[in-house]
């Protein structure tokens, strides 16, 4: 079915930059979409970038312009660039990865970003 691994987070000062990694464990293109979500304390989950089979992507407004998802087929991996990062870029950061037809969805276990003012 494929299990993901997130690495990279880690503690940056504001303006700083962070590049995250996910690790399938299968074919990256068996899935339809590839998605970080980022969940803050006290906050609801939140879809931060997307990316679809065939290479489309999609930000959330709070990020466009300073993130950037990107994958290597060749190495089942996904990755979120983060620039200019803010302290309300602070969260765990998951990576989830989707099957539409059959309504499988698996998640990473997430990594912990952390920016300082």
């Amino acid at each position: 079915q494929g299990q993901l691994v997130e690495s990279g987070g880690g503690l940056v000062q504001a303006g700083g930059s962070l590049r995250l990694s996910c690790a399938a464990s299968t074919n990256i293109f068996t899935f339809d979409a590839m998605v970080w979500y980022r969940q803050a304390p006290g906050e609801q989950r939140e879809l931060v970038a997307g990316i679809g089979s065939f290479g489309m992507t999609n930000y959330a407004d709070s990020v466009k312009g300073r993130f950037s998802i990107s994958r290597d087929s060749a190495k089942n991996t996904v990755y979120l660039q983060m620039n200019s990062l803010k302290p309300e870029d602070t969260a765990v950061y998951y990576c989830n990865a989707k099957r539409y037809r059959t309504y499988f969805e698996v998640w990473g276990q997430g990594t912990l970003v952390t920016v300082s003012s």
